[in-house]
């Protein structure tokens, strides 16, 4: 088996997977709701304008980060949208994992 199929294999699974899934139908719920979609896509565009600043300064804004967890609170109060967060970070794992173990095989040519 080459790289390639190898990779397509993995595409495959991980796209079968619980994780992938679950988090697939928890996001086409909250985003067919409009309040919803506007809500986190509020939120989603803070956290990356707050991580692009951070990564910019190397620090992080204290009025964004407030910002942002006080946003976050009022967002999981709906469980709806606090499931679809839970699902997004499983899911997240799930790559950061993957990713992890390649790098761990390819480390000495990095």
């Amino acid at each position: 088996m080459n790289v390639y199929d190898t990779a397509n294999k993995l595409a495959y699974e991980m796209k079968n997977s619980d994780e992938y899934k679950k988090y697939k139908e928890a996001k086409d719920k909250v985003m067919q709701n409009p309040e919803m979609k506007a809500k986190i896509e509020e939120f989603e565009k803070i956290r990356y304008d707050a991580q692009v600043l951070a990564i910019q300064k190397g620090e992080n804004d204290p009025d964004k980060v407030a910002k942002l967890q006080e946003l976050y609170t009022i967002l999981v109060e709906n469980k709806e949208i606090k499931d679809y967060f839970d699902l997004e970070v499983k899911f997240n794992v799930m790559v950061a994992d993957v990713n992890k173990i390649i790098a761990e095989a390819i480390k000495e040519v990095l």
